[in-house]
């Protein structure tokens, strides 16, 4: 998490950019990609719009993508997908929102590392009293992710088994609390004994440690072969073959994430092979494109951290101009 200066609360405001050489005018930085802190003017909303003074910004995994590449933006350009803040200003023809709310959002374009930003008003949702900022800015991508997965992709019932990858991360530790919550049985897949001691204390049924266990294999004796309906893999390339071979038939699977690398090619066929599997490669801003569908996931999130049954653990904070060392850190 990253924490704007609180003394900067008017224009200029500061923010990173994505920069090539071109952008930056250094012949040696040519064809890298680096993050530098920048003052720019900040504007004022437009029709729709509002302008939010930022106390508390989310730095996630997709953050790293759109830093490197994997995720292409025309650079320069803005980076960070969610935050949590105050309404300065709102713009002609907004309703629902005035100056002094305390707000939060998930954005689909990146730009969120900033002391203030302007957001239209239709991606921006109300936070509760139960919700801080804080947790806010922990929670959107990562808790909306996390509501997506459970309740529209696959909507989790009560005693089933699931399998969930990197159930230690921040999706993962959300997904873990929300899907026990909600009586599922979940297998969850970490790195090492002491992320498998983190998630076996926030509820997972059975824990697979990765490279150490055939994750497949113990998936099918948890499961008395059969194999689980539904599995939710962040990882990516590192994983993608092993999941498909943990699902029963008729089973889905549902790759949400890169974190080795992008899962390569692969023919229909071997869904074929495995039981007429299912695959899916959901993004968080499709199941929240209506207004309706994101105020229904932050509702529902904000419900379940307000009811303690999803609680938030923000790992590290930095100061906005330390976003370069967070990246560093989350990266490793």
């Amino acid at each position: 998490m990253l924490a704007p200066s609180p003394e900067r609360v008017a224009p200029p405001c500061e923010h990173f950019g994505t920069c090539g050489g071109c952008a930056t005018g250094d012949a040696k930085m040519a064809g890298k990609v680096v993050l530098r802190l920048e003052s720019v003017e900040s504007a004022p909303p437009g029709r729709g719009q509002v302008r939010i003074r930022q106390t508390a910004i989310g730095v996630n995994f997709i953050d790293t993508y759109d830093r490197s590449g994997l995720y292409p933006v025309s650079l320069p350009s803005g980076i960070g997908r969610e935050a949590a803040g105050v309404v300065l200003e709102a713009g002609k023809g907004v309703t629902k929102l005035r100056e002094g709310d305390r707000v939060a959002y998930a954005g689909n374009t990146p730009g969120a590392y900033c002391d203030e930003r302007v957001m239209e008003a239709a991606r921006v949702v109300k936070l509760p009293d139960g919700v801080s900022d804080r947790e806010a800015a922990a929670l959107m991508l990562k808790g909306l992710t996390a509501w997506f997965l459970l309740r529209r992709c696959h909507r989790v019932k009560r005693g089933e088994w699931i399998l969930l990858h990197a159930a230690a991360g921040g999706v993962g530790l959300i997904a873990l609390q929300w899907a026990t919550a909600l009586g599922a049985r979940v297998i969850a897949v970490v790195g090492s004994d002491k992320k498998a001691a983190l998630v076996r204390g926030q509820g997972a049924a059975e824990v697979i440690v990765s490279g150490r266990e055939n994750v497949p294999e113990r998936v099918r004796a948890i499961t008395r072969g059969r194999g689980v309906p539904v599995v939710y893999d962040g990882v990516g390339k590192d994983t993608f073959l092993a999941s498909l071979d943990s699902l029963a038939p008729l089973g889905l699977m549902v790759s949400f994430g890169n974190a080795s690398g992008a899962v390569p090619p692969v023919a229909p066929l071997e869904l074929t092979r495995r039981g007429s599997l299912f695959l899916t490669r959901p993004t968080l801003f499709h199941y929240t494109a209506k207004a309706s569908d994101l105020a229904r996931g932050a509702r529902e999130l904000f419900e379940v951290v307000a009811d303690g049954k999803v609680k938030v653990r923000i790992g590290r904070e930095y100061a906005l101009a330390d976003a370069a060392e967070a990246h560093r850190d989350l990266a490793a």
